[in-house]
């Protein structure tokens, strides 16, 4: 198994890799069995990625904003079911009062999303936003409260399925609420630190942290490379803007396994299909929503993953728990191409 997954890597990598710059790993409980890194991870200073280099995950800051909820859940202090209306005293505009906390995990709340990735003019829209709300202000989830309360409801609570960056910031409004701290030190005391998770956290980009990836934007005209500082918000919140490294994800992914981050009960619950995202008949693959992770069943077996995609960001990580090997790609120059690598691999595992 250990040659066949180097093997696939290698292949990927020789001929693939033109535009990727950061780190490709694959560990098992027995160690690692591949890590490359690739490229820069700082082009001003021509800083060469590392092992151990933290790299901004996007989205993949959602599985920790799961497990933060589950944790709450866990302890007494919130429920599924409970309501957004009742747990949160802000005004919540048009936001319906029927959207459940169930419905926020899962994506089917039908929040209007301020990040609207199924509309076909998105990246102009996220131009426009980024010039009416500059980067710099983005600090406190409370800010974007502004941008997601005006907006219609995309569809009635629980109708259907729609992946949802606004859901994910009332999560971590609701996270902020019921423990009384920031979402950002809920999640380091609760989750980081438990899991000596060494090289993660919500970083300001204007102050990283030691071998930590800056991120980069290729100008498609003239080829030229930019740092993202002016394309996503200062520091991440709960539906984005995290940094990790391949050794924390292969930590986190074995501690949710272990039910060293959540309870028995609360880790099946927090990995359980809730509901169906896509669906390829022809290739056997289902993909649905856990309770803030990825949950895969291909031919019937069984494997999680959390991805993100941004300005400057492209990540992927997953668990196959039948042979409890991680795979993680993490990139600084936003290439998205590791999507055969991953296919590969899955059909592997």
């Amino acid at each position: 198994m250990k040659d066949k997954i180097i093997n696939i890597i290698d292949n990927w990598v020789e001929e693939d890799t033109e535009n990727y710059a950061g780190v490709l790993s694959a560990t098992s409980d027995d160690g690692v069995i591949f890590q490359k890194a690739i490229g820069l991870r700082n082009r001003g200073e021509n800083l060469p990625c590392e092992t151990d280099t933290a790299f901004g995950i996007a989205s993949g800051t959602k599985l920790f904003t799961g497990l933060a909820a589950c944790k709450l859940i866990d302890s007494g202090k919130l429920k599924l079911d409970d309501k957004l209306c009742d747990l949160l005293s802000f005004d919540l505009g048009k936001i319906d009062k029927r959207v459940t906390v169930h419905q926020l995990l899962t994506h089917t709340s039908g929040v209007g999303d301020y990040i609207d990735e199924e509309a076909e003019d998105f990246d102009e829209q996220y131009t426009a936003l980024m010039k009416n709300y500059p980067a710099h202000l983005w600090i406190n989830l409370e800010y974007y409260l502004q941008m997601i309360t005006p907006l219609e409801p995309k569809f009635e609570p629980g109708e259907r399925c729609c992946y949802s960056n606004s859901g994910y910031v009332l999560l971590g409004l609701v996270i902020e609420a019921v423990s009384g701290t920031s979402y950002q030190k809920f999640v380091k005391d609760e989750i980081i630190d438990p899991c000596d998770l060494t090289h993660t956290g919500f970083y300001r980009s204007d102050s990283l942290p030691d071998n930590t990836a800056i991120g980069y934007m290729q100008d498609e005209d003239t080829e030229a490379w930019s740092t993202n500082r002016e394309g996503l918000p200062i520091i991440g919140g709960s539906d984005g803007g995290i940094y990790s490294c391949a050794a924390d994800m292969d930590r986190l992914w074995r501690a949710i396994f272990d039910n060293k981050v959540l309870s028995a009960d609360m880790t099946n619950a927090f990995l359980k299909s809730y509901v169906v995202s896509d669906e390829d008949g022809e290739d056997d693959i289902v993909e649905s929503f856990g309770l803030g992770v990825y949950h895969y069943s291909v031919g019937g077996k069984i494997f999680y993953s959390t991805v993100g995609a941004d300005n400057g960001v492209g990540f992927f990580s997953a668990y196959y728990p039948a042979t409890k090997t991680v795979i993680s790609s993490f990139c600084n120059t936003g290439y998205n191409g590791c999507s055969l690598l991953f296919g590969e691999l899955v059909e592997l595992l």
